[in-house]
């Protein structure tokens, strides 16, 4: 069943209290609407036929294949909800066989660790509405899920801002799980970045419920259309036929900038609707009291990657008291530029920690490509070495120079047998992000790049209609592929591009050394500082960067953060430690935070299956993380100390993970596993 809600219309009495009307009653503190929250959706899932965490699938089906629609051509509302649990919750989980997944963690493993026999369906209420300042363009989603476990008078909410670029749904497989089987209230958002595919050629866009519609007709339900005439429109796709917009690009808003403030917002939505369920009336009838504040509930921000970069810049807003504590894994956070602290690992230095991501992704763009070429396809490479950027004589000797440089940069050698394999995914976080910290239209083709979906020889081609109707479940909130549009002989996919400057099909290195020059104001082949079109562009993605910057002050709450040393995606000397040494330099001994590094844990646990002899899964850290900082909330216990926790990878991928793998956090690690943090100095040890 769907019902909405709509904000009410208030007397002189529903802001506060009766006895400010003249009542001889104590004040009674009503339930408030937030102000930029539009009409709220509720549906009721039974736990049996549809559910909160699996969409009715349960762990059987979220383990197997992509559900079918029943009209491929026009899917429904609930069948779009499905698929994109569906997919989200495999994104960022590992559901092979023997990866942990129904042992470990999963829909049918308990809050306690138990494995249960049964699907894992959870009963309860969703709830989803757009935050938004009244034009229409924000239109960030939050939802908000209640079990029907929840307990009012032992209440709890924890946040599931969204990883990466994902839609509403992209955190329900990690923090969001956690919190439902907990019988926590889980506050989403989508960041303002979720999935939105644009199409000009039919001025298509998705609702708020996956569903496509015109934009017209959308109006201000549109999740993203750009900011363009249909004038504008029209030409755009005359000269540039199946290219695509989407939100976190294309929005021209900065999205990042607001990841703390919409996490925020999630909670405030989250105590907005359980006081309209929990509350009683208040004497006049008019509304709601007060019953659920964050003096009775705890309240745990949480989620992975940019979702936990999310909470940790919600925990450092936090000016209301929202927050009672953090627990994040694998963070996309940005420290401010800071020469207060220093991280050493094995007592050796940690040269310049706290790169900005479009730093370090424009950096790695460069030379993860080379890394992973082949022998007979290595222009990569050989463009590199002709611009004096790369050495060695041969192919071997010129991938050993390149990992070398991405050491020197900030990467551990644990990622070095990474570094082929993320190729792909930093091109699309320096393309992405150039615009977004830009605040750049479609239009404006930053360094010549574009997406679209292409076809085998790397040539733009429309999405299909029914690829249109499912992208609200099929996409990652980063859609089609990247068009290097200057390449020789017209547009093409990167990877298939040919530079100008060199003739060679070096998968588009002349675009990636613009973006790398926009990050750094200086020509990134012979260091002269930008001028003119570049100089402007690279002024406005840096003032970009500088809007995300975290400043590391937790204002004394309790935070754990687990990170896996593998990760080649968010260097740990990037993100996590950088973070533990800022936040020791502006809160010193008021400092709450403990800092969790996992050997042998990468970004992306599927590669626990691909690459079992190297990788284990980091999702069952944050689960424990989670344990950890619920249990010191709800009762005092004490916070883990930092610590590395040393993992054991398997034979084969034929071999189960237990806990054998992924050692528990200890509560007194040993002398050699021991994280200090000496005034402003983080210690790591090997």
């Amino acid at each position: 069943m769907q019902t909405t809600i709509t904000r009410a219309g208030g007397g002189l009495c529903t802001l506060l209290a009766l006895a400010a009307c003249g009542s001889n009653h104590a004040p009674e503190e009503l339930n408030q609407m937030p102000s930029y929250l539009g009409t709220i959706a509720r549906a009721d899932y039974d736990g049996k036929t549809n559910d909160l965490l699996t969409a009715g699938l349960g762990k059987t089906g979220l383990a197997a294949a992509t559900p079918a629609y029943a009209n491929a051509e026009q899917p429904t509302s609930a069948e779009l909800r499905r698929n994109a649990i569906h997919a989200n919750y495999r994104a960022v989980l590992d559901i092979a066989a023997n990866s942990g997944y129904g042992t470990l963690y999963g829909p049918n493993v308990d809050a306690s660790g138990n494995v249960g026999t049964g699907e894992g369906l959870v009963a309860g209420s969703e709830y989803i509405a757009y935050a938004d300042d009244g034009t229409g363009r924000k239109n960030v989603t939050l939802m908000v899920q209640v079990p029907a476990s929840f307990d009012p008078d032992h209440a709890c909410i924890v946040t599931g801002t969204s990883s990466g670029s994902r839609g509403i749904y992209g955190a329900i497989g990690s923090s969001g799980e956690w919190g439902l089987k907990k019988g926590c209230a889980v506050a989403y958002a989508d960041k303002g970045s979720g999935t939105g595919l644009y199409v000009f050629e039919d001025d298509s866009v998705n609702l708020q419920n996956g569903v496509r519609a015109g934009r017209v007709a959308a109006g201000k339900n549109a999740l993203f259309a750009p900011d363009l005439s249909d004038a504008d429109r029209l030409a755009w796709a005359a000269a540039n036929p199946n290219r695509i917009a989407f939100k976190h690009a294309h929005s021209q808003q900065n999205p990042e900038k607001d990841w703390g403030k919409v996490t925020l917002q999630a909670i405030e939505m989250a105590y907005y609707v359980l006081n309209e369920r929990y509350g009683v009336l208040a004497r006049d009838g008019s509304a709601r009291v007060v019953r659920l504040t964050p003096k009775n509930t705890i309240t745990i921000a949480s989620s992975i990657s940019n979702g936990a970069g999310s909470a940790l810049l919600a925990a450092e807003q936090d000016s209301k008291g929202l927050i009672g504590g953090v627990a994040a894994s694998e963070p996309q956070v940005q420290p401010a530029p800071s020469t207060a602290y220093s991280v050493r690992q094995g007592g050796a230095l940690v040269a310049n920690p706290g790169r900005a991501l479009f730093d370090y992704a424009t950096y790695a763009a460069l030379y993860q490509p080379c890394i992973a070429s082949v022998a007979g396809n290595a222009g990569r490479c050989t463009a590199l070495v002709s611009k004096g950027l790369l050495n060695g004589a041969d192919l071997a000797a010129q991938q050993a120079d390149a990992k070398q440089r991405l050491c020197a940069y900030g990467w551990l050698v644990d990622s070095d047998p990474l570094q082929a394999a993320h190729a792909g995914t930093n091109i699309l976080v320096a393309v992405t992000y150039a615009s977004a910290y830009g605040k750049f239209s479609v239009t404006d083709k930053v360094c010549g790049f574009t997406f679209a979906q292409t076809d085998l020889s790397g040539n733009p081609v429309a999405f299909t209609s029914a690829q249109k109707a499912a992208s609200f479940a099929a996409q990652s909130g980063i859609v089609g592929n990247v068009v290097y549009e200057n390449s020789v002989g017209g547009a093409k996919v990167y990877t298939s591009g040919v530079s100008p400057s060199s003739n060679l099909a070096d998968q588009s290195l002349d675009g990636f050394l613009c973006l790398r020059s926009l990050a750094t104001g200086r020509n990134a082949v012979n260091g002269a500082t930008l001028e003119g079109t570049l100089g402007g562009q690279s002024a406005r993605v840096r003032a970009g960067m500088a809007e995300v910057a975290a400043s590391g002050k937790l204002n004394g709450k309790p935070a754990i953060i687990v990170h896996g040393r593998s990760d080649t995606l968010i260097p740990v000397n990037h993100a996590s430690r950088a973070y533990v040494g800022l936040n020791a330099s502006v809160e010193g001994a008021n400092s709450r935070l403990r800092y969790i590094e996992v050997t042998n844990a990468n970004h992306f646990d599927s590669f626990s299956s691909a690459l079992p002899t190297l990788i284990v899964p980091l999702h069952v850290y944050l689960n424990r993380a989670l344990d950890a900082m619920y249990a010191h909330l709800s009762a005092k216990q004490a916070l883990p100390p930092s610590q590395v926790v040393r993992t054991v990878t398997r034979a084969d991928a034929s071999t189960l993970i237990t806990n054998v793998n992924v050692p528990a956090i200890a509560a007194a690690p040993a002398p050699g596993n021991a994280i200090s943090v000496t005034g402003t100095v983080v210690d790591i040890p090997n």
